[in-house]
């Protein structure tokens, strides 16, 4: 996450355009590290939500309210005392520092006007909340930082409040082309370390970004460069030094399919050569309000999954251990064909077999007459060894019959489970994860709980969710199961016989349905539906998947089979690329 001083420049820029000259309103304390504020600027109320996390500071406008206790913490008692009702001069950013500097004018008791300063430090484990009056001199803050947690700063009620020295870190705003020079020049960094160690408010993001809008490598060592290329990096350090000046921010989210990963107030096009999609927004606080609010979803149903993941990989592990057991029963078994032709053999020239030999040697009458060399036990007849190599027969032909017949249920449980594995990849919301659960349970992946929930009710919880409904430019609508029983429920119910089914071909994935609108859809629909399944399976990573189609009324489901799974023959194939950009989802 690229919260640098760039960002937090285009933050500050944003935030002193909407708040200055507003009102503040009310002043909450949802969690011990985190500020929610109301102000009241432009005939509007804006929330502007405050986290001194150490995990994940953060800033943003937020569009709903947070529980608060019912008693609030001191800190936000003090807030309310001095600035209950104050109003904000200005938003600033000293340097490029990831600090914000909301400065406040409000009148004491006796009536004088007063400045005050809420300072929010966003820098990682050592983010705070400081809240100081005109003269630099700490009143509180939401953490209390003392001697012995840091040397270098005590954050105190009636301490001094300065911002810690960075030390070798330049202010870019300072540097000309001499000074930039002076600090590639002399060590043997990469131009990414060399950029955010020298640099202050520059992230290795950000370094990245300048290198690769220069043409070089960001892990190119200094010593490496040469005029030319010190040239190329100086002219793209001050083109990103124009974006802050200029304030000519491009807020933009970067996306690995629909998750996402990084965020910057430039363009971030070092990540499109990687396959990852970007997406631009007009204000930098919109985006950390969707940045933020999807990073959340992702990373809460994640986490509840994570006992559902743990069960399905565990089941998984032991499936594919008893497949490999099975594979090596049905490989012992090969040796079956020949046991019976020893016993013939044995039986045909018995009379030539003298007792006591170990092996006997004659002409194989099943194979041109070759000669052929065939173990005995001394202890027994010709005979009695050829009954013997009847029963080995007999019993590696039961063996493999029956190896057979498991190996065939095996391969078919080891592919529901990465089907739901799969589905715990789809799932965004906690009915989707209630849904896998209660087909995990039925499978008896998960010990059932007996309770009172009746038939109608389990039923109903099957199909609570949609499937993932999208709409192609030609006007075709493209369906996806987002779980096993809501792919059964697409294929045999939602879509008619004429409709046409997509599946990735050896991988597991979702059914997704082309909806045919009563005559034969277009090429490029049937491509894009192909590359919708091969998006919503195992294989979106790859570069090419394999996806297998057919027209619905093909598509059939064995009495007794599990959720999701069906057979189907004459099918058609074609290889694509996972993408759905080029559709639009229907919400």
């Amino acid at each position: 996450m690229a919260l640098d001083g760039i960002v937090v420049s285009n933050i500050v820029y944003e935030l002193n355009k909407t708040l200055a000259d507003g009102r503040i309103n009310k002043i909450a304390q949802p969690e011990n590290d985190e500020l929610m504020i109301t102000v009241k600027a432009g005939g509007n109320l804006h929330r502007v939500l405050i986290s001194a996390n150490p995990s994940l500071p953060l800033i943003y406008m937020a569009k709903e309210n947070k529980p608060s206790p019912l008693t609030a913490p001191n800190f936000c008692m003090v807030l309310r005392k001095h600035i209950g009702s104050a109003r904000i001069v200005s938003v600033t950013q000293p340097s490029l520092e990831r600090i914000i500097d909301f400065e406040i004018e409000h009148f004491d008791e006796l009536g004088d006007l007063r400045i005050k300063h809420l300072v929010v430090e966003l820098m990682g484990k050592h983010s705070n909340i400081i809240f100081t009056d005109s003269d630099n001199r700490i009143i509180d803050s939401i953490k209390h930082v003392s001697s012995f947690v840091s040397s270098v700063r005590e954050v105190l009620p009636g301490r001094e409040y300065f911002i810690p020295l960075t030390d070798g870190k330049l202010n870019p705003f300072k540097i000309d082309k001499n000074a930039f020079n002076e600090i590639l020049c002399g060590n043997d960094l990469t131009i990414q370390k060399a950029l955010y160690t020298k640099v202050t408010g520059l992230s290795p993001l950000a370094a990245s970004v300048i290198a690769y809008n220069a043409d070089l490598d960001a892990d190119r060592h200094i010593s490496t460069l040469d005029n030319g290329d010190i040239d190329k990096l100086y002219t793209s350090f001050d083109y990103l030094r124009c974006i802050i000046n200029e304030h000519k921010f491009t807020p933009n989210v970067v996306y690995d399919h629909d998750k996402p990963v990084e965020f910057g107030s430039y363009h971030l096009s070092v990540y499109e050569n990687f396959g990852y999609s970007v997406k631009d927004f007009d204000s930098i606080l919109e985006l950390l309000y969707v940045y933020y609010s999807e990073k959340n979803m992702y990373t809460r149903i994640h986490q509840k999954s994570a006992d559902l993941r743990k069960i399905c990989q565990t089941m998984t592990e032991r499936t594919a251990r008893k497949l490999d057991l099975q594979l090596k029963q049905l490989k012992d078994t090969e040796k079956r064909d020949k046991y019976k032709v020893y016993g013939d053999l044995l039986m045909s020239y018995s009379y030539d077999v003298k007792p006591g030999e170990k092996t006997y040697a004659c002409e194989n009458f099943y194979n041109n007459n070759e000669t052929v060399t065939i173990p005995l036990n001394p202890d027994l007849s010709a005979t009695d060894n050829g009954k013997k190599y009847y029963d080995k027969f007999a019993k590696l032909k039961r063996t493999f019959i029956a190896v057979n017949e498991q190996l065939e249920d095996t391969r078919q449980e080891l592919s529901h489970l990465e089907s739901i594995s799969n589905e715990l990849d789809l799932a965004v919301t906690d009915t989707d994860l209630d849904i896998i659960k209660k087909e995990m349970t039925e499978c008896g992946y998960i010990k059932a709980k007996h309770n009172n929930t009746s038939k109608k009710n389990k039923t109903s919880q099957k199909s609570a969710s949609s499937p993932i409904h999208y709409i192609t430019d030609e006007g075709y609508h493209i369906y996806v199961g987002r779980n096993n029983y809501q792919n059964d429920e697409l294929t045999f119910k939602i879509s008619g016989n004429s409709d046409w089914w997509f599946h990735s071909k050896t991988i597991a994935g979702s059914h997704v349905i082309l909806k045919s609108n009563g005559d034969t859809p277009s090429d490029k629909a049937f491509e894009q539906a192909a590359k919708c399944a091969a998006y919503y399976s195992k294989g979106k990573n790859e570069e090419k998947v394999e996806i297998d189609y057919i027209m619905r009324k093909h598509v059939k489901k064995p009495n007794g089979a599990k959720p999701g799974f069906v057979i189907y023959h004459t099918n058609y194939s074609m290889v694509v690329t996972p993408d759905i950009s080029q559709l639009q989802e229907v919400k």
